[in-house]
C-alpha cells in the first residue's frame, strides 16, 4: 500500500497485537478497519489499572529537609556533580504507557 501524502511504500508494525501501517518518510499512521477499537479498549482498559494503583508514599521529612532540597535543586553546580540525587529521586523518567509501546517507531 501506498503513503496517501508522499506515494511511497507504507511499512506494516504489529504492536501489542494492532497492526500499524506508518509511512517512513512523512511518518504519518495509517490503520486498518477494527484497530483503532483495538487501541480504544486497550487504552480504557491501561488506564483502570493505572488508577487502581496505590498511592504515592506520603513525604515524611521535616520541613527543614524540604526547604534544603529546594535550595540545592535550584543551584545548577550542585545539581551536575550528581552528589545529590538521592537515588534519583528528581530525575525519574516518565513512563510511556500503553499508547507510547504502541506508537514509538524509534
Amino acid at each position: 500500500m501506498k503513503c496517501p501524502v508522499c506515494s511511497v511504500d507504507l511499512v506494516i508494525s504489529d504492536r501489542v497485537g494492532i497492526e500499524i501501517d506508518y509511512c517512513p518518510k512523512c511518518r504519518g499512521v495509517w490503520l486498518d478497519r477494527g484497530e483503532l477499537d483495538k487501541i480504544i479498549e486497550r487504552s480504557a482498559a491501561y488506564e483502570a489499572a493505572a488508577v487502581s494503583s496505590p498511592p504515592p508514599p506520603r513525604d515524611d521529612r521535616r520541613d527543614y529537609d524540604r526547604k534544603k532540597d529546594e535550595y540545592y535543586k535550584k543551584d545548577d553546580d550542585y545539581r551536575k556533580d550528581g552528589y545529590y540525587k538521592k537515588d534519583d529521586y528528581y530525575y525519574k523518567k516518565k513512563k510511556g504507557g500503553f499508547l507510547g509501546e504502541i506508537f514509538d517507531f524509534d
